[in-house]
């Protein structure tokens, strides 16, 4: 028995994958937006952790909305799901820590 082999497969201009974007800065702006409203409600729910969750989960989903699959969101949801976390702007340090990295991954380009 042998093997047929298949053809190459050709893609045309419309076919071929384009690099994944970098967001812009009306995107940053808003993650960024995003973030400190979140943050800012999570000082005042501190005591309040089902309320904190709900934030929590909201800002998680409209960030990646915002800024695309960044997994780097992850370790911002962990971190502020541990309790008294809310007292620190970590969404803030989040969103900040990915424009500066998505900054220093254009310089070497």
């Amino acid at each position: 028995m042998t093997n047929p082999v298949d053809p190459p497969v050709l893609l045309t201009s419309a076919e071929v994958l384009t690099p994944v974007q970098r967001p812009s800065r009306k995107r940053h702006a808003a993650a960024f937006l995003v973030a400190a409203i979140s943050d800012f409600l999570s000082f005042w729910t501190v005591f309040a952790p089902p309320m904190q969750w709900a934030i929590d989960l909201v800002t998680a989903s409209l960030l990646f909305l915002i800024l695309g699959r960044r997994w780097a969101l992850l370790p911002g949801l962990v971190a502020e799901a541990i309790p008294g976390m809310g007292v620190f702007p970590v969404w803030i340090l989040v969103v900040l820590s990915l424009i500066v990295y998505d900054d220093i991954k254009a310089r070497k380009r």
